[in-house]
């Protein structure tokens, strides 16, 4: 089975990668290899960044990377935050500061003008052969006026999704992960693993 080292630390989204990518793929993370540098997240898409880590984290360990950017892009605020979703309070990175901001800022906004969309960029890159993938996945609702529930992470408890009737963080990992913009990207990104 190939091994591919997913090139995030974040454990919510390791977790959620690695459930949907169980039995395909052999999975490490950057948490397997706590030495390796940071990748500074320049690019002004979220496929120019998932596209620079992915292809540092390949050259660093050697082996195939899967990179992950996405975010969220509310359309009452011209798409931000987008790619400065996980700082959009600035530093030190915090999801309850994130969502406090986000909630002010949308204080004035009816219900019906708060729709967003999180969007996740997946990009695959093995520096050995230096193919890559690109896929892109999204997952559309609206923001709330408060947050509810205690599962997931980010701006899940802010993301309602109206086809389900509650937010993103109400949902089980299951429920979740069989609408998010990560496992649309996945499914996108599914074809590559016969190739592997």
């Amino acid at each position: 089975m190939t091994t591919i080292v997913l090139a995030t630390k974040n454990e919510g989204k390791r977790k959620e990668l690695e459930t949907m990518l169980q039995g395909k793929v052999d999975v490490k993370s950057l948490n397997d290899y706590p030495e390796c540098p940071d990748v500074e997240e320049t690019g002004t898409t979220f496929y120019e960044n998932a596209k620079l880590k992915a292809e540092f984290v390949s050259n660093y360990t050697k082996l195939p990377a899967l990179a992950d950017d996405s975010g969220l892009e509310v359309d009452a605020l011209d798409g931000a935050p987008g790619v400065y979703s996980a700082r959009f309070a600035g530093e030190p990175k915090s999801d309850a500061r994130n969502n406090e901001k986000l909630l002010d800022m949308l204080k004035e906004v009816d219900d019906a003008d708060r729709t967003a969309r999180f969007i996740c960029a997946l990009v695959y890159f093995d520096a050995s052969t230096g193919k890559e993938q690109a896929v892109e996945g999204t997952c559309e609702g609206r923001i709330l006026t408060e947050a509810q529930g205690e599962h997931g992470f980010g701006y899940d408890p802010l993301m309602y999704s109206p086809e389900h009737g509650k937010s993103l963080a109400e949902m089980t990992p299951d429920e979740k992960n069989a609408i998010s913009h990560r496992s649309h990207a996945l499914k996108k990104m599914d074809e590559l693993w016969s190739t592997l």
